[in-house]
């Protein structure tokens, strides 16, 4: 039985690294998406770390809605902080940090819902604490995903390219026959 083995020259891997324009508009989103969900956990954490509650006190002390401890405060400030990083940086880093972060949001609400009413809550979550993290998760994960991953991405879309680079130079050569045939034709007259 014989079987098609693409010659390794014409195969093409999508990274997660390729580099968008740098005036894309994807950007823009990834940015924005970082920006935001990187504020909101630098005020929380700010917050919880102005009260001066115990850093692993389980009991906690309400922030903004949402249960909180110094351990929690410590690590929404950093993860805020690093989305912040994202939102300079832009780009591919950015909507990746969002995916990333996400997913681990969620994650955490999963392991955190586990948790509750256990000795091992070492970062205080209740109820709402799980939700949020699933919120923001979900927040994070559109942000980050947003233009990148979908099954109907416009033919002009950077990762649609990617993904399809044999029928981007056939689209993009017709293109240019067209422009030529019409520049004649302007030519011409």
């Amino acid at each position: 039985m014989a079987t098609h083995v693409p010659h390794p020259e014409t195969t093409r891997r999508i990274r997660l690294d390729e580099h968008l324009p740098v005036d894309h508009r994807l950007s823009q989103v990834y940015r924005v998406g970082a920006g935001l969900m990187g504020l909101v956990l630098l005020a929380f954490g700010i917050l919880g770390l102005i009260d001066k509650i115990g850093f692993f006190d389980t009991s906690g002390d309400t922030v903004a809605g949402l249960n909180t401890n110094g351990a929690l405060s410590v690590l929404s400030i950093c993860v805020g902080a690093l989305l912040f990083a994202g939102m300079i940086i832009g780009g591919n880093f950015a909507s990746t940090v969002n995916m990333i972060l996400g997913v681990a949001f969620i994650l955490s609400g999963f392991l955190n819902l586990a948790l509750l009413e256990t000795d091992y809550n070492f970062l205080a979550f209740h109820i709402q604490n799980v939700l949020f993290s699933f919120v923001v998760g979900v927040m994070l994960m559109f942000f980050g995903m947003y233009g990148r991953v979908s099954a109907t991405l416009p033919h002009d879309n950077p990762y649609w390219k990617a993904r399809h680079p044999d029928q981007a130079d056939q689209e993009q050569r017709a293109q240019r026959r067209e422009r030529g045939e019409v520049l004649r034709k302007g030519a011409g007259e």
